[in-house]
């Protein structure tokens, strides 16, 4: 049973309620709008609900809480399942934790949906026409209309791009808007992002897992698709960039660590783009490449996710580590389009809200059909003064917010302030004008969610929370005219407040809610695939492998292969130092030298032939040690690592796999750490466990993906670590005696994972001939010495295209099984070490592991080579 299921709530079949009633029951807060009833006074008609939510639930698949219960664990699940996660750098938890979903939709009626897309759109290009006058005339700043604080003083205004005309004449391709309703029903601008906005990519997994538990509703309402939107953005891209409806387009992520990574490479596999990060792109000539295994591919476009001070570390800020160096230069000359265009970051500044209506009538001649909250900017001193007074009935805001030489605060609601501390406040402002913004205090409407109690014997219960609505707007082409159009995501991305009411935020406590976007007309099918796969369309689809994928799945074939090793080695020294052999001195000190070697052990520990049961405890203490030890959990969690930076190019279950595989050995070694219990029974049935687990994933990577370059190199790590560790041990249990003894010779074939084959071949022979001729020379064995280097030539050659029939360079650094032979490895010269033809194979091959690992990483990621020259003076 899985933690959810057990934190699920109790049947309650004789206490089931109809989910009308639970709805009649749910209102809003005093003083806020309630969308179930369409209004503020929810007294005056507690029964009544509007058409599109009374249509909503008769609609809805099971009429009882219930089957809301059944709904919201199925919810969970899929959210689990697929791996849906949101980074969140403080939490005590780690870094990681499953995306919040809430189990109803927000529902924007025909009539308020199409009243937003109107504003919106107008909204886009008035954003549009000050960015290019911004960087452009500059008219604005001429005629008053725009305080230069706010755009020569904004760390978010580039100098670099003054004058430069973006590629396709577009500076902003996606933006989104937060709006809010207030309790007059109307919906209110709060802020905008045209940076580099998130929520593209949740918002489809919600759309997915929510229309799924309501499928009846959601065909009912007539819910407006959203794939055509995410067309037109990326037809748009590719036919304004330099390379026309054949661009290569890429998404630029910060890494897997960027707080909302998930739907960085989920967009990008969705809307079929390379997602690279920038050490994975280089500018040669003004023009951008992406660095693959294949040598540089041209890039003609960027969805950018990286906020625009990092993207240039020559011209921006020279300690980023996530841009491109050049990046700036390369967009100045034409050669690639950036969406959006490096330098919208000062359009976020929420002061630049109370300027846009003057604006829109100087730009547009046209009034904002869709307002925003009164803002006043604490720089223009008439403002100030009249905000001081009204500080508690108001929001403040920092005006260049995440400024790293502004004062940068979090956003602080008045009425939530006690009088000493608002007169601290009003003092700041006043020695600190420029730096604060006041907006008008909105009271968020309220939606209906459903809520499970953390104590399972409570009922679950419908709760009207605030929410707040983030809208999305990308570029849709030209009209005739060749004016820019825009078009807006029918639906959006709603975050639902936790326990506050005032504050709908994902980083303190809430959650999301899938958007219905109703529409009156018929609802659009379209699909984001082209029409027509052309030859053209197929070449571009095929998937490129970057240097950096390509050295991460190279390291997650070798974490994956150790952690096999040492599961495998652990358990094989726990069974043999609580058995019958664990007086056999060779044995112990061969299994002390192998723990030693793959550091299953801390440095220090007596040998297991010093002292046994110290040396058994330090295993157990050292499987999930965080500290010294590199051994099975460091080498899980070294494997989730690797696997996060190509999670795109995993299936939902080899990741579901691999993120349990981690978590459950850590959690069990925890336990057992905590109980001071070192009793091996425990620490095997982990073990145990933890190489099912392995096997789930191996077989994952073996039948689950694309044999292109990233997977052999992948494979090649692997082989390379397998290579290693096989010609290690036996060269070790050569070294020690411990293979002549029976112990000794069982052991070592269950570090081979032989011991079946073996005795199906040889039954209770202890013939050591025998045994070298499986472990080292039998082809049809995956894991005997010659099938492993055999295959190894193979990728390497593969890898490195040569022709049929012949091998790379690289590959005749292994040896050639085809040169062993049987005889000569046993022989055992007078004047030389027992066996010492197959020690020194040994050594060669553990060699060749390390000479192959070395030239792999010059040759496929660095791209450096040995220059065999001095630098000298």
């Amino acid at each position: 049973m899985t933690n959810a299921e057990e934190s699920r709530p109790t049947p309650r079949p004789e206490s089931a309620e109809d989910v009308l009633s639970h709805a009649r029951a749910c209102t809003a807060q005093a003083g806020h709008f309630d969308e179930l009833r369409g209004a503020i006074d929810s007294d005056a008609g507690a029964s009544h609900l509007t058409g599109v939510w009374r249509q909503f639930f008769s609609n809805m698949e099971g009429s009882n809480d219930l089957a809301l219960d059944q709904h919201i664990a199925s919810l969970q699940r899929q959210i689990r399942d697929n791996g849906v996660t949101y980074n969140v750098y403080a939490d005590a938890e780690g870094p990681q934790r499953p995306w919040s979903l809430d189990l109803f939709p927000l529902i924007v009626d025909a009539p308020d949906w199409a009243h937003i897309e109107a504003g919106v759109q107008q909204r886009m290009r008035l954003l549009d026409a000050v960015m290019a006058d911004v960087y452009g005339p500059q008219q604005l700043l001429h005629r008053g209309l725009l305080p230069p604080a706010l755009v020569h003083g904004h760390p978010g205004y580039l100098r670099p791009m003054a004058g430069v005309q973006p590629v396709g004449g577009v500076h902003l391709h996606v933006a989104a808007f937060d709006l809010a309703r207030g309790p007059d029903g109307n919906w209110w601008v709060v802020g905008q992002r045209c940076q580099a906005p998130s929520g593209l990519g949740y918002l489809l997994e919600n759309r997915l897992a929510v229309s799924r538990q309501f499928p009846q509703a959601f065909q009912a309402l007539k819910v407006q698709r959203l794939a055509s939107t995410y067309r037109a953005l990326m037809d748009s891209l590719k036919n304004a960039s330099p390379a026309g409806a054949q661009a290569h387009i890429a998404l630029l992520t910060p890494g897997p660590y960027n707080e909302t990574y998930f739907e960085h490479a989920y967009l990008a596999r969705y809307l079929g783009l390379t997602l690279v990060e920038g050490s994975d792109l280089i500018v040669r000539d003004e023009r951008l490449f992406l660095k693959t295994l294949r040598g540089l591919v041209p890039v003609h476009g960027l969805l950018k996710r990286v906020d625009d001070q990092y993207l240039d570390p020559l011209e921006l800020r020279p300690d980023s580590t996530l841009g491109v160096p050049g990046l700036l230069q390369a967009i100045r000359a034409g050669n690639v389009l950036v969406a959006n265009t490096p330098g919208s970051a000062f359009l976020e500044s929420p002061a630049l809200l109370g300027f846009l209506p003057a604006i829109a009538q100087a730009l547009l001649g046209e009034s904002l059909s869709l307002p925003a909250l009164p803002t006043w900017w604490c720089g223009e001193r008439s403002a100030m003064e009249a905000a001081l007074p009204l500080l508690g009935e108001r929001t403040i805001k920092p005006t260049y917010p995440g400024s790293s030489i502004h004062t940068s605060f979090d956003a602080m609601l008045g009425h939530t302030l006690q009088q000493s501390a608002l007169d601290r406040l009003a003092g700041r402002i006043v020695r600190q004008s420029e730096e604060h913004t006041v907006q008008a205090y909105l009271p968020l409407s309220q939606m209906p969610t459903w809520r499970i109690p953390s104590d399972p014997t409570d009922a679950a219960t419908m709760e009207a929370r605030s929410v707040m609505l983030r809208v999305f707007a990308v570029s849709d082409g030209k009209d005739a005219q060749g004016q820019a159009r825009w078009r807006v995501l029918p639906g959006g991305l709603a975050r639902v407040a936790g326990t506050s009411a005032d504050i709908a935020s994902m980083q303190r406590g809430g959650s999301s809610a899938d958007v219905w976007a109703l529409t009156r007309g018929e609802v659009d099918t379209t699909t984001l695939l082209p029409t027509t796969l052309t030859p053209a369309v197929l070449a571009q689809r095929k998937r490129l492998v970057t240097s950096r994928a390509a050295e991460n799945l190279y390291w997650l074939g070798r974490y994956t292969e150790r952690a096999d090793n040492t599961i495998r080695l652990a358990r094989l020294a726990l069974e043999y130092l609580g058995g019958e052999e664990q007086s056999s001195a060779p044995l112990l000190q061969w299994l002390t030298q192998l723990a030693q070697i793959n550091t299953l052990v801390l440095p220090g520990v007596p040998s297991a032939v010093q002292a046994r049961r110290v040396f058994e405890r330090s295993i157990i203490a050292s499987l999930a040690s965080p500290e010294g030890a590199t051994g099975v959990g460091y080498n899980m969690r070294a494997l989730k690592m690797a696997a996060a930076t190509v999670r795109e190019r995993l299936s939902q279950e080899h990741w579901a796999t691999i993120v349990r595989a981690e978590e459950e050995i850590f959690q069990r070694c925890a336990q057992l750490a905590a109980q001071g219990d070192y009793a091996p029974n425990q620490a095997l049935r982990i073990l145990k466990d933890a190489s099912d687990h392995l096997a789930a994933i191996t077989g994952a990577q073996t039948d689950r993906m694309t044999r292109d370059d990233g997977w052999r190199l992948l494979s090649i790590g692997r082989h390379v670590e397998r290579l290693n560790f096989l010609a290690t041990a036996l060269d070790q249990s050569l070294d020690t005696g411990a293979v002549d003894t029976d112990g000794g010779f069982e052991a070592l074939l269950g570090l081979f994972d032989s011991t079946i084959t073996f005795h199906a071949q040889y039954q209770q022979s202890r013939d050591v001939a025998a045994l070298i001729d499986l472990l080292v020379l039998d082809r049809d064995n995956p894991r005997s010495l010659a099938w492993v280097a055999h295959t190894l030539r193979g990728r390497l050659a593969k890898l490195a295209q040569s022709p049929a029939h012949e091998l790379s360079a690289m590959s005749l650094q292994v040896p050639a099984p085809d040169q062993w032979d049987l005889a000569t490895l046993c022989e055992s010269p007078a004047d030389g070490p027992v066996m010492g033809p197959l020690r020194e194979l040994l050594k060669s091959l553990c060699q060749a592991a390390y000479t192959v690992s070395e030239d792999i990483s010059i040759t496929y990621f660095t791209h450096s080579g040995e220059t065999k020259q001095s630098v000298g003076t």
